[in-house]
């Protein structure tokens, strides 16, 4: 199986590419329920109508934001909708509470996922990754 090249510099082994589809659907499967219901139950009730508005428009921000060249994350897109729906309702539909967390959590991923990385890159290239 040969590499994907994605810049001039070099390219993206097929093992990288194997191990993070691998690591993403893992992490799917062992936590996606709780997001799903924390996002359409616990940060506001969503309602078919609000889910479809919610949708649409992290999907069109997705796309202006594509289209500019802003990298935006698709999961603070959905909870913003999401959040703006309940708000749109009414304030108090949204449970700033849980919204509150999910931001710390983003805040705290930020350099989790820099030191795991760091980890990973030292114990790999200490093997002769």
């Amino acid at each position: 199986m040969r590499a994907l090249h994605l810049t001039n510099a070099g390219a993206v082994p097929w093992w990288v590419i194997v191990a993070c589809g691998a690591a993403m659907g893992l992490g799917t499967m062992s936590g996606g329920w709780r997001i799903v219901k924390t996002m359409g139950q616990r940060l506001t009730k969503l309602t078919p109508f609000g889910g479809f508005a919610a949708e649409t428009s992290g999907a069109i921000t997705l796309f202006v934001a594509s289209h500019y060249g802003i990298p935006v994350s698709t999961t603070h897109t959905i909870t913003g909708a999401i959040s703006g729906v309940g708000a749109a309702h009414r304030l108090s539909a949204v449970r700033w509470g849980v919204a509150g967390r999910i931001v710390w959590a983003w805040l705290l991923t930020i350099p989790a996922a820099a030191g795991i990385a760091g980890l990973a890159y030292v114990i790999l290239r200490a093997f002769g990754g």
